[in-house]
């Protein structure tokens, strides 16, 4: 049973040229964060453009991580979808193929409307079987969850196991609901990793995004954890203007990075979506020599030896 704290990376979805799911890519990207050690991942995310699937080619998803995390890691399924029904039987197709858990994110209605919210999670909750990750992102969704009904929805709703904590400001919004819900329930830090350090001074149980380098979400939580309030400090100020730079709206810069580090074939986002401009990749070499000077990011980087540790 996953007790969502630690690092859990968001993945994005690897395409080819034609716009197909790069299978290759995607056991490649898996078996390395694996490999680093990480709590799970979260496939068909935002970042993993799952808006922009098909239901066969998300089942498929979903196969090849559960397959590669061969009980290594947990493997969480982003199932939101404008639709109750829809989200509830995308959360049965991930539980046969034996994810962990459910992330899911409400949807906007054209009327806002936090009892209908609260509605969608009982429903959903009811329908699904496995534990469930409530997505705070009103960037994304358009829906605004108060202090006060995030608690109702959590203290009516047993299978809600943890809070991807996305709401600016994060920090805020976290300690807000330390002291605010019924039961302790862990809140993961997301908008890749862009409030990391003040969400941990305000109780973040970890990571839940797509930062293209979790080994260095590893070493920054991992020093807090210790009690090296510096070191973390260090750490996470060192690469914010990495995290910063991967900011910018759409998924090109983060697949871009990860082709770069040999994660995944190549860069390719899905139509309507935008790629990377020419400019920009210019900026990221810039950047990524500024920031790990002949550091070679096709390995696991040693955050202690980059940061003077």
């Amino acid at each position: 049973m996953t007790d969502f704290t630690g690092v859990f990376p968001i993945l994005a979805t690897p395409f080819r040229d034609d716009e197909s799911v790069d299978e290759a890519s995607l056991r490649a990207m898996l078996g390395f964060v694996a490999g680093l050690g990480v709590e799970g991942v979260t496939v068909l995310g935002v970042l993993g453009e799952a808006n922009r699937m098909s239901d066969r080619e998300r089942e498929n998803v979903v196969r090849v991580a559960v397959e590669s995390a061969r009980g290594r890691m947990a493997v969480i399924v982003g199932v939101s979808h404008p639709g109750t029904h829809a989200t509830i039987e995308l959360g049965a197709m991930a539980a046969s193929l034996g994810a962990d858990a459910l992330m899911v994110a409400p949807s906007a209605e054209p009327v806002p409307s936090e009892p209908r919210v609260a509605d969608y999670y009982a429903r959903v909750c009811a329908g699904v079987t496995l534990p469930v990750v409530l997505q705070d992102h009103p960037a994304s969704t358009g829906v605004h969850m108060s202090v006060a009904a995030i608690a109702r929805i959590v203290g009516e709703n047993p299978g809600i196991a943890c809070i991807k904590a996305e709401a600016v400001p994060s920090a805020a919004k976290i300690e807000a609901l330390s002291a605010a819900l019924p039961r302790r329930v862990p809140m993961l830090t997301g908008l890749g990793a862009l409030y990391g350090q003040f969400d941990l001074e305000k109780g973040s149980s970890g990571y839940n995004t797509g930062f293209a380098f979790p080994e260095v979400l590893q070493a920054h939580l991992a020093a807090w954890r210790r009690g090296d309030r510096a070191l973390a400090r260090r750490i996470w100020a060192h690469f914010l203007p990495l995290i910063v730079f991967e900011q910018q709206p759409g998924v090109a810069v983060r697949k871009e990075i990860l082709r770069r580090r040999g994660l995944i074939a190549g860069g390719i986002v899905r139509h309507p979506g935008a790629a990377l401009a020419a400019g920009s990749a210019a900026q990221l070499t810039g950047l990524l020599e500024f920031v790990m000077p002949g550091v070679d990011v096709r390995q696991p980087i040693d955050v202690a030896a980059i940061v003077g540790a």
